[in-house]
């Protein structure tokens, strides 16, 4: 099972309530310390990093107003709750993202063509040290917390925070060589690797958040439990139609379960709740609705999702 859908709505709001607070203090203090060591240095790599803290704080800003409106309950324009805004989110940290990059790239290839001297090594050295520590913090509190609660937008903070920390090694490497051997250019090209190390971080955030956007299923292993789980009580003789999708903490869950057709209305409705039960059990955040059919007897369902092909397959 996705071990992430194993908190209720309640418990994972509140850590990642509290992960995207951090998220945005350590941008703020990471911001403030390298504009005043670029405005000491001129490097281009402090450059780069600084604009990249800027847009996390940005980002930062975002996911945690976002995280705070997906988890508000449904309400009368927005049946289904409102979880998609964590993905709107993570769209967002991706252009944000793209944009850092294609405005570092720009300045370190005019960099490139005309080095610029660095000054102030030791205070450029000093900050991405500080850099590198405050952002493997955050990152490993944001590990934690996606180990028990789901959250793309805390799930594209981190990749984002991943990009950051790799980033700031190679900016701190670049100011180093540069400092060592006296040329410049090594800044400039720490820049453009932070730059290009920046989209690949944007492409695997914008996967992310279009998943859930597009109503990806959840994987195998989650679809495979819930059907154990169903089909539990040999009453229940067989499940088809099983449709899930993941929307910020949410996980929606429906499906048509095969149920004897002598059985009463009140003992299907029992063998439905009880089944509904064992499943929440193990998806604490789920929304699930059931559709009991009488096995053999009903007639395949028509609509948009028609079931008429795997009624077919089902029945040889």
């Amino acid at each position: 099972m996705d071990a992430t859908f194993a908190l209720k709505p309640a418990e994972s709001a509140a850590l990642t309530r509290r992960v995207t607070a951090l998220s945005v203090a350590v941008a703020t203090v990471l911001t403030a310390l390298k504009v005043g060591v670029w405005l000491e240095t001129g490097s281009v790599a402090i450059l780069a990093s600084m604009a990249d803290s800027g847009l996390d704080l940005i980002a930062a800003l975002g996911t945690f107003m976002a995280v705070r409106y997906a988890a508000s309950p449904p309400d009368a324009e927005h049946r289904y709750g409102h979880g998609k805004a964590e993905a709107f989110a993570s769209l967002v940290q991706a252009g944000l993202v793209f944009a850092s990059a294609a405005l570092i790239g720009q300045e370190a290839f005019h960099h490139i063509l005309h080095p610029t001297a660095i000054t102030a090594e030791g205070s450029a050295m000093g900050v991405m040290g500080v850099s590198v520590l405050m952002t493997s913090g955050l990152v490993y509190a944001q590990s934690r917390v996606l180990k028990t609660a789901t959250s793309v937008a805390v799930s594209g903070d981190r990749a984002h925070y991943f990009a950051d920390l790799a980033s700031n090694l190679v900016a701190l490497a670049g100011i180093g060589l540069a400092a060592a051997l006296h040329s410049a250019v090594f800044d400039a090209a720490a820049g453009l690797i932070v730059a290009a190390w920046l989209v690949w971080g944007a492409i695997s955030v914008f996967r992310q958040s279009s998943l859930q956007l597009m109503d990806h299923e959840l994987d195998d292993a989650s679809r495979a439990r819930i059907v154990r789980l169903m089909t539990q009580n040999p009453a229940i003789k067989d499940i088809h139609q099983l449709r899930t999708r993941a929307a910020g903490p949410i996980v929606h869950i429906q499906m048509h379960a095969d149920l004897d057709p002598t059985l009463s209305l009140v003992a299907a409705h029992a063998l439905m709740v009880e089944a509904e039960k064992r499943v929440l059990e193990a998806f604490p955040s789920a929304d699930i609705i059931i559709h009991p059919d009488p096995r053999g007897q009903a007639e395949p369902h028509g609509g948009a999702f028609a079931e008429a092909e795997e009624v077919a397959e089902r029945t040889g």
